[in-house]
């Protein structure tokens, strides 16, 4: 992965705007948090191969962070704490954020076509 860009993230996003499409959403500081502090919290949220469509993306930050959000007719999806990118697969729009350890705190990843398990 490497840093965001973010003209050409911009760009990705609105390219599934209007259509049918697959998410990834994921957060965790699972062992992160337990293993350095026994009173911390472990949190997460995953979803995989959800299908949804969007009409508006935007991806916004100050350079170092990055929040992506998804309207959709009923809601919106949105990942903070972005800070890394990718195309995978020459078509799926991996986008992800990691702490200063270089460890995955949140993802967001779009395809039009499903996710692997």
């Amino acid at each position: 992965m490497k840093p965001i860009e973010i003209d050409k993230v911009q760009e990705m996003l609105e390219s599934f705007m209007n259509k049918e499409v697959y998410v990834h959403l994921e957060t965790t500081n699972g062992a992160y948090a337990s293993h350095f502090n026994d009173k911390a919290y472990n949190v997460g949220v995953y979803i995989r191969n959800t299908t949804v469509s969007f009409s508006q993306a935007k991806i916004v930050g100050d350079g170092n962070s990055y929040r992506a959000g998804l309207k959709m007719e009923k809601g919106w999806i949105y990942a903070e704490g972005l800070t890394d990118w990718e195309i995978y697969e020459d078509t799926k729009l991996l986008l992800a954020g990691h702490d200063r350890e270089g460890r995955l705190m949140v993802a967001l990843q779009i395809s039009e076509t499903p996710f692997s398990y």
